[in-house]
């Protein structure tokens, strides 16, 4: 009787394991194919949405790295997943949404309480340095610090006016960005649109510096 049991056991194990694999290609296969009702009926079966992929990537930020955004949708939604995950470059999957200006995705990990003012690099950071203004005014609308400082004390305004566009130069310092922050090499945000010769950018930041200025002094 105990030999038979034993086996039983076995064959439950054996079972499960192989159930499990077959689950674990199944599902990151759906993944990149971006088969959304295939992941969600694996999900339903009790697979682990935070599973690590053989690259050593968690499923949420494969998914955004790989445009799988009805997956991506997916994954946020379930109660399991964890959407505070990093990569390797500290970034989070709210960053991610950021820079390529996925506005729903966006306000999908805000209601899941995204951290929207994560230390260093900011998701509003990402979203001026995409250019995404649809993107930086939903951050703004909850409370993401405006003169954010980078690692090296970079802000949203200086990304804006490098990396962005004209549009979100002037959306930042309409909403209050302060223009004459200096980051660590002692750069501002008009020296960073004079790097890349933005005559627009350049024009929106230098009114914003003569608006602070004392009277008299220009």
């Amino acid at each position: 009787m105990k030999h038979l049991k034993k086996a039983l056991y076995l064959l439950v194990f054996v079972g499960c394991s192989v159930s499990f694999a077959g689950s674990y290609d199944d599902f990151f296969s759906a993944l990149q194919r971006d088969n959304a009702p295939q992941v969600q009926s694996i999900l339903q079966r009790g697979f682990d949405p935070n599973s690590i992929s053989a690259q050593g990537e968690p499923a949420l930020l494969l998914a955004l790295h790989g445009d799988a955004l009805a997956v991506a949708q997916v994954l946020i939604a379930h109660p399991a997943t964890q959407v505070e995950v990093r990569t390797a470059k500290d970034e989070s999957p709210l960053m991610l949404a950021a820079i390529k200006g996925q506005l729903a995705l966006c306000r999908q990990l805000i209601e899941r309480d995204a951290d929207v003012n994560k230390t260093g690099w900011t998701p509003l950071h990402y979203a001026a340095s995409g250019g995404r203004v649809e993107v930086l005014q939903l951050l703004l609308e909850h409370y993401a610090y405006i003169d954010a400082e980078s690692p090296n004390g970079s802000t949203p305004l200086m990304m804006a006016a490098m990396y962005g566009s004209s549009e979100a130069v002037r959306t930042l310092l309409e909403a209050g960005a302060d223009p004459t922050i200096k980051n660590a090499q002692g750069l501002t945000a008009l020296d960073f649109a004079g790097k890349v010769q933005h005559q627009e950018s350049l024009d929106y930041i230098a009114r914003a510096i003569r608006a602070k200025a004392p009277a008299g002094s220009w």
